[in-house]
């Protein structure tokens, strides 16, 4: 196949699943239709084509294509059952609004480094893309922009999502913590679930004196983040391989006789419901059995860091999830089997603003 039915295959695809958990029983090519119908914005000719009573009505909203589909159909299309575990969500989410938000694609975000504002914006429009600033860091563009050929990304630029980059709003709390200290330092910071990296990379550039000590449980994810690490220019750091359900050291360079920290940042492994507006496959596919599960995995690396935070030390907790029993419901528990204040909690919406939906929490252990 072409590339141009090679991409329209692949947004169909995406057109289907973008309807989520809604009209389940319909047959696979209407349901794709559907999709296609809800999804665009301007006509195209496979509705002209196939549904020519739905082409003449692409620019219209949400709500009045649904009502085009239910005068039409059988079938009862309700924005809601797309998404449909209202109840499970943190209190702060707009059902119906976060439901929408599957029919956007989120733009894509850049967080500049220190020091490579100038050079970043100029290449950026040297190259004719359309972009936008979000404050003094933070660069908006479309998801289709090849950015890799025209920055050196973790050395310039990160790829990171809006409200990933506003989590570094708990790290500045921290840091003018440790400032107003004349006695302490923030010095020993252990990313614990490294994953891509992002949030290492992110306290590194707002704490550069820092001692730095990233674990993960694969070994692949170390690796590449020692070679992302190094476009970063982050040459001192620690780096270990640990199973933190069950506290199992695996391999790698062991932190030694440094055994607290004065932070530890926490992005624990997630549903990712935060982001499935990009993956809305993972929406598909979802059972909703594995909320449960992932909030007994998050329970079990929080109860395995926590001891490793000195006194007044903070565990800086995030994930991407819209579920409050990965958010609010671990805050509590954090709070009520560890004993650590709670400094600070947010929910970031991004449905809104064409970004990923997080939350962050910040806690501190008593001295």
């Amino acid at each position: 196949m072409g590339s141009t039915d090679r991409k329209w295959i692949s947004h169909l695809c995406y057109c289907y699943f973008r309807l989520g958990k809604a009209m389940m029983d319909l047959p696979i090519a209407e349901r794709i239709l559907l999709g296609l119908f809800l999804r665009s914005s301007t006509p195209n000719d496979m509705l002209g084509e196939l549904k020519p009573e739905w082409n003449e009505n692409t620019r219209l909203g949400l709500k009045d294509k649904c009502s085009i589909f239910n005068d039409s159909t059988r079938g009862e299309l309700a924005l809601a059952d797309i998404f449909p575990w209202t109840e499970e969500l943190s209190e702060a989410i707009d059902h119906i609004s976060f439901c929408e938000s599957f029919f956007i694609q989120p733009d894509l975000y850049l967080r500049i480094r220190p020091g490579m504002q100038a050079i970043t914006e100029q290449k950026l429009a040297k190259s004719g893309i359309t972009f936008n600033m979000i404050g003094e860091d933070c660069v908006a563009l479309s998801n289709t922009v090849k950015i890799d050929t025209i920055l050196e990304l973790d050395k310039e630029a990160v790829i990171q999502d809006l409200n990933s980059q506003r989590v570094g709003e708990m790290m500045k709390i921290v840091r003018q913590e440790f400032a107003q200290k004349e006695d302490k330092l923030l010095n020993r910071v252990w990313d614990c679930c490294a994953a891509s990296g992002g949030k290492a990379i992110m306290a590194y550039d707002l704490m550069p004196a820092i001692d730095l000590t990233v674990s993960d449980i694969r070994e692949s994810i170390l690796a590449n983040l020692e070679r992302r690490f190094k476009n970063a220019e982050i040459r001192k750091y620690h780096s270990f391989i640990i199973d933190l359900s069950n506290s199992q050291f695996l391999s790698g360079q062991q932190p030694g006789s440094i055994s607290t920290f004065h932070m530890i940042i926490a992005d624990v492994p997630c549903t990712g419901s935060g982001t499935w507006s990009r993956t809305p496959e993972q929406l598909f596919y979802f059972d909703r059995g594995k909320i449960a599960d992932y909030a007994g995995l998050q329970k079990k690396i929080v109860s395995t860091v926590i001891p490793q935070l000195e006194p007044g030390g903070y565990l800086l907790y995030s994930t991407c999830s819209v579920f409050k029993k990965e958010n609010e419901e671990i805050v509590g528990f954090i709070q009520d089997k560890n004993n650590l204040e709670l400094i600070g909690m947010k929910l970031l919406k991004g449905y809104d603003k064409k970004a990923d939906t997080m939350f962050s929490a910040l806690l501190q252990k008593p001295l």
